[in-house]
């Protein structure tokens, strides 16, 4: 008995069914998480590359740090730090948020470098216009460098979206009813294990095939000059 339903493993294709839509609901949380990751990777990874662009020593380096630490500690003791050491400190997080928030600070690091590489490729002729025009420094960057930079680096985040996917069945450790967790329930109390694992491993593929193709069609959409603010 799981989820008040009694499973029946006699057939195949009715046991495939019947934990079909138990599945989905594993599905839901998988892309809420996994939105939630990247949309936090994406805010924190540039703030991190703002940072790390500075011309002052006393911000640049220890932005450079924070990435540097970030990147070379595994995404699983992140989590645990965030999940079990932040509410001996009076913080205490639901288990889905602290996942998104462990997906988006690792991959936040790394989408900073991302970040880095799209504002060094605008020319500097545009900060060079920008400073005549007597724009600030913040102006420049958020309104002028930016939005051309960020056309050029879609691919590059894209496959990172598709990273924070795959790896948000990570947080099945503390208790996130995501996919995978929940075909491993399944497999556990009816012990059959191929039926579900299979069913998620498909669905991962149509997710990942339907981001990749969203990346590619966004991609050959956007402007390669910039995108246009009003």
């Amino acid at each position: 008995m799981l989820f008040g339903i009694e499973w029946d493993t006699s057939n195949n294709w009715l046991f495939a069914g019947s934990i079909f839509p138990i599945l989905l609901k594993g599905l839901v949380v998988t892309i809420q998480a996994t939105v939630l990751g990247f949309a936090v990777a994406a805010v924190l990874g540039l703030v991190l590359a703002a940072l790390k662009s500075a011309r002052l020593r006393i911000i640049s380096w220890p932005a450079r740090l924070i990435t540097e630490f970030v990147r070379d500690t595994p995404l699983l003791i992140q989590l645990f730090f965030l999940y079990y050491v932040l509410p001996e400190y009076g913080i205490v997080l639901p288990a889905f948020l602290t996942g998104a928030l462990a997906l988006g600070v690792q991959y936040s690091a790394y989408m900073s470098e991302v970040y880095r590489a799209g504002i060094e490729s605008v020319s500097r002729g545009q900060t060079e216009a920008a400073r005549a025009l007597d724009l600030s420094a913040l102006r420049t960057f958020f309104f002028i460098i930016v939005p051309q930079a960020i056309p050029r680096i879609v691919p590059a985040l894209g496959n990172y979206l598709v990273s924070i996917m795959k790896d948000v069945p990570v947080l099945s450790v503390v208790s996130v009813l995501e996919m995978l967790n929940v075909a491993k329930i399944i497999g556990d109390r009816t012990f059959n294990y191929l039926i579900p694992l299979s069913m998620v491993g498909g669905l991962y593929l149509v997710l990942t095939l339907f981001a990749s193709g969203a990346i590619r069609y966004l991609d050959t959409r956007l402007p390669k000059q910039g995108l246009p603010l009003r």
